[in-house]
Protein backbone atom coordinates (compact mmCIF):
# COMPACT_ATOMS: atom_id res chain seq x y z
CA UNK A 1 0.00 0.00 0.00
CA UNK A 2 3.22 2.32 0.35
CA UNK A 3 2.79 3.07 -3.51
CA UNK A 4 0.59 5.93 -4.67
CA UNK A 5 -0.73 4.09 -7.70
CA UNK A 6 -1.82 0.86 -5.57
CA UNK A 7 -3.38 2.79 -3.31
CA UNK A 8 -5.65 4.74 -6.38
CA UNK A 9 -6.56 1.73 -7.52
CA UNK A 10 -7.72 0.70 -4.06
CA UNK A 11 -9.53 4.24 -3.79
CA UNK A 12 -11.01 3.09 -7.52
CA UNK A 13 -12.17 -0.14 -6.49
CA UNK A 14 -13.77 1.08 -3.24
CA UNK A 15 -16.62 2.70 -5.26
CA UNK A 16 -17.29 -1.03 -6.64
CA UNK A 17 -16.23 -3.45 -8.77
CA UNK A 18 -14.07 -2.34 -11.97
CA UNK A 19 -12.27 -4.03 -15.24
CA UNK A 20 -8.56 -3.13 -15.77
CA UNK A 21 -9.81 -0.65 -18.66
CA UNK A 22 -12.28 1.13 -16.16
CA UNK A 23 -9.64 1.96 -13.51
CA UNK A 24 -6.79 2.79 -15.99
CA UNK A 25 -9.10 5.60 -17.54
CA UNK A 26 -8.89 7.36 -14.55
CA UNK A 27 -5.58 7.36 -13.80
CA UNK A 28 -1.85 8.21 -15.36
CA UNK A 29 -0.84 4.96 -16.17
CA UNK A 30 -1.12 2.10 -18.85
CA UNK A 31 -3.26 -0.89 -18.50
CA UNK A 32 -0.23 -3.07 -18.17
CA UNK A 33 0.71 -1.10 -15.40
CA UNK A 34 -2.56 -1.26 -13.65
CA UNK A 35 -2.60 -5.00 -14.25
CA UNK A 36 0.58 -5.28 -12.39
CA UNK A 37 -0.51 -3.66 -9.70
CA UNK A 38 -3.63 -5.58 -9.59
CA UNK A 39 -1.54 -8.48 -9.38
CA UNK A 40 0.42 -7.41 -6.47
CA UNK A 41 -3.10 -6.52 -4.41
CA UNK A 42 -4.31 -9.74 -5.30
CA UNK A 43 -1.22 -11.78 -4.23
CA UNK A 44 -1.78 -9.68 -1.13
CA UNK A 45 -4.98 -11.03 -0.84
CA UNK A 46 -6.68 -7.66 -0.54
CA UNK A 47 -8.05 -7.70 -4.07
CA UNK A 48 -10.41 -10.75 -5.91
CA UNK A 49 -10.98 -11.24 -9.47
CA UNK A 50 -14.10 -12.68 -11.78
CA UNK A 51 -14.16 -13.43 -15.13
CA UNK A 52 -16.88 -11.60 -17.57
CA UNK A 53 -16.76 -12.93 -20.73
CA UNK A 54 -13.30 -11.56 -21.94
CA UNK A 55 -12.62 -9.16 -19.38
CA UNK A 56 -11.20 -9.57 -15.84
CA UNK A 57 -13.62 -8.07 -13.01
CA UNK A 58 -11.65 -6.57 -9.87
CA UNK A 59 -12.83 -6.05 -6.22
CA UNK A 60 -11.27 -5.35 -3.18
CA UNK A 61 -11.98 -8.33 -0.39
CA UNK A 62 -13.99 -6.95 2.41
CA UNK A 63 -12.62 -9.15 4.78
CA UNK A 64 -8.83 -8.51 4.09
CA UNK A 65 -9.41 -5.01 3.75
CA UNK A 66 -10.89 -5.19 7.66
CA UNK A 67 -8.00 -6.92 8.31
CA UNK A 68 -5.31 -4.49 6.92
CA UNK A 69 -7.70 -1.45 8.48
CA UNK A 70 -7.16 -3.29 12.24
CA UNK A 71 -3.17 -3.99 11.91
CA UNK A 72 -2.98 -0.02 10.72
CA UNK A 73 -5.30 1.34 13.58
CA UNK A 74 -2.95 -1.02 16.32
CA UNK A 75 0.44 0.64 14.80
CA UNK A 76 -1.43 4.03 15.02
CA UNK A 77 -2.52 3.41 18.27
CA UNK A 78 0.86 2.25 19.53
CA UNK A 79 2.17 5.24 18.23
CA UNK A 80 0.20 7.47 19.47
CA UNK A 81 0.83 5.78 22.72
CA UNK A 82 4.52 6.27 22.27
CA UNK A 83 4.31 9.81 21.67
CA UNK A 84 2.17 10.33 24.81
CA UNK A 85 4.82 8.89 26.78
CA UNK A 86 7.66 11.07 25.44
CA UNK A 87 5.44 14.10 25.48
CA UNK A 88 4.63 13.33 29.41
CA UNK A 89 8.28 12.50 29.80
CA UNK A 90 9.42 16.21 28.69
CA UNK A 91 6.90 17.40 30.86
CA UNK A 92 7.95 16.11 33.82
CA UNK A 93 12.01 16.61 33.35
CA UNK A 94 11.47 20.64 32.25
CA UNK A 95 11.38 22.60 35.10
Amino acid sequence: MADGTRRAIVSRLAEGPQAVGQIAAELPVTRSAVSQHLKILKDAGLVSERAVGTRRIYRLNPTAMAALRDQLDTFWQRALASYVDVAEQATEESP
